[in-house]
């Protein structure tokens, strides 16, 4: 246990509805949990927290991150003030930031006649995309692979971004097909 202060520090993202928590503090090992309301919150204490505050639409926490998205009717002033306030009173409490039974997402390993595709795409996601976009408070994950095309769910920053678009085609879509030639687009579910 670390009896260093907590620090959370605002950042903002290429999204104008998301902002940014980095905290002092490790949440998780790799990836992220998404919870794009409150009923979808109950596996983590800190999550149901952060939805207590007015004005609060997602929450997403990362590995040293919270990403807070912000519904139509909140005040970015409230939550810039209300969300540090929230995670340092949270993680001097000594509360779990998850229940005992969740857990992260578990790396899938594909079978069948697309597997070696699956498992590649699913590869470049974790190793050098998920890291990238994980820096402007967002989390890009594999749905599904079907003739040729791509499906990849949008989250924290990246899921209502005006340049979420941008971001799918013109960077993931590009750098899968750069790696994986039977690839012909890249959608987001």
């Amino acid at each position: 246990m670390t009896h260093e202060p907590v620090t959370v520090t605002l950042e903002f993202t290429p999204n104008p509805n998301t902002l940014k928590f980095v905290v002092n503090r490790k949440f998780l090992d790799k990836g992220a949990a998404n919870f794009s309301e409150v009923g979808k919150a109950s596996v983590s204490p800190l999550a149901q927290k952060l939805f207590q505050i007015k004005g609060i639409a997602g929450v997403m926490i990362g590995t040293h991150f919270i990403t807070i998205t912000k519904a139509t009717e909140g005040d970015w002033d409230v939550i810039a003030d209300e969300v540090p306030k929230t995670v340092e009173a949270f993680i001097l409490g000594g509360s779990p930031f998850f229940s005992p039974e969740w857990s992260p997402e578990s790396p899938v390993i594909a079978t069948g006649e697309t597997a070696e595709i699956e498992n590649k795409i699913r590869e470049i996601l974790d190793s050098e995309i998920r890291p990238a976009v994980a820096m402007d408070g967002g989390d890009i994950t594999f749905g599904r692979y079907e003739d040729g095309i791509v499906y990849l769910h949008l989250q924290g920053a990246c899921s209502s971004c005006p340049s979420s678009v941008a971001t799918l085609k013109m960077g993931v879509e590009t750098r899968l097909k750069e790696v994986i030639p039977q690839i012909k687009e890249v959608v987001q579910v």
